[in-house]
């Protein structure tokens, strides 16, 4: 018992670190809010391949990432799961620099019900009342939001996307967290080098030429993409999926202060209503999925 509640404490602090720092990825892409959003993605793919193959090395991975490359229908997976990773960085690194925090925000409070939806359409699963009440309520909020403010919902709708469809990929592929991400970076690092390359050689690449602070944070994007993943990865081990469920809403909530209260994004009253129904749904959401934990507990408890 006492080993078991030390595993979930654990696996709290891990939890609370990787989402503590996507909640306050904003900060650290506002600092290169100087250099344009494709060339911090490809450094972003770049530095990650150089941070992971460290990682692979000390941690002895290199036979299972082996054994992955070698099996054709992984790779099909992970290419597939690397460019919609690469668009979901490259549409939340945009939506930063250009100040939508807010919509970035919205989109993975959006993420969890997204992936309700897929297990309807993808998996054919069927919804509880409760779960069918949050959903209809959370595209409601996502309508009126279209309706008040729509320049921006495209970017909560493109990152709740790419994100859930990325997960459901990544679920199904048997390959652990590490050895998938470096994969999934290996694939993209080619065309990521091609680009700086030709950015440099026609004079509008930005290495070195914003000076050491610049060329610093770029380096440190390997660590910025591969820390928390690796902490979520070892939290998820630890914590009751119900537990990481809830763990999850630290990271929008933190970008949507920041955005409100340091960046200065205009809220408007199409925003509180879209945000109070995505909230609502998502109380709803949790109380269903606590509802059927319990009931289930208590079956097993009998059998």
């Amino acid at each position: 018992m006492t080993e078991d509640i030390g595993r979930r404490r654990a696996g709290l602090w891990l939890g609370l670190g990787a989402y503590g720092l996507w909640g306050v990825l904003p900060l650290y892409f506002k600092a290169l809010v100087h250099v344009p959003s494709t060339e911090i993605v490809a450094h972003r793919i770049l530095w990650s391949l150089v941070f992971l193959g460290a990682l692979v090395s000390i941690w002895r991975r290199w036979g299972a990432i082996r054994a992955a490359v070698t099996r054709p229908r992984v790779m099909l997976t992970l290419i597939a799961t690397a460019l919609l990773i690469a668009a979901n960085w490259l549409i939340y690194i945009w939506a930063v620099v250009n100040g939508h925090v807010l919509e970035g925000s919205l989109g993975y409070y959006l993420n969890p019900l997204i992936n309700v939806l897929l297990g309807v359409v993808l998996l054919k699963e069927r919804l509880s009342l409760a779960q069918k009440l949050a959903v209809a309520l959370a595209g409601a909020g996502v309508a009126v939001l279209a309706v008040g403010a729509g320049e921006g919902i495209w970017i909560s709708l493109s990152l709740a996307v790419s994100f859930a469809l990325y997960g459901f990929l990544r679920k199904v592929a048997p390959v652990d967290s590490l050895e998938g991400l470096s994969i999934e970076t290996a694939i993209l690092a080619p065309v990521a080098l091609a680009w700086v390359l030709w950015l440099e050689a026609n004079g509008t690449g930005g290495w070195g030429s914003w000076g050491l602070r610049t060329d610093i944070l770029l380096i440190v994007a390997g660590a910025v993409t591969a820390v928390p993943l690796l902490l979520f990865a070892a939290a998820a081990k630890h914590l009751p999926y119900s537990t990481l469920g809830f763990l999850q809403y630290i990271a929008p909530s933190i970008q949507f202060l920041l955005a409100v209260l340091l960046f200065g994004e205009r809220l408007t009253l199409a925003h509180i209503i879209c945000f109070a129904a995505i909230w609502t749904a998502l109380v709803i959401f949790a109380g269903d999925g606590i509802r059927i934990a319990r009931r289930r507990a208590a079956a097993a408890r009998l059998v």
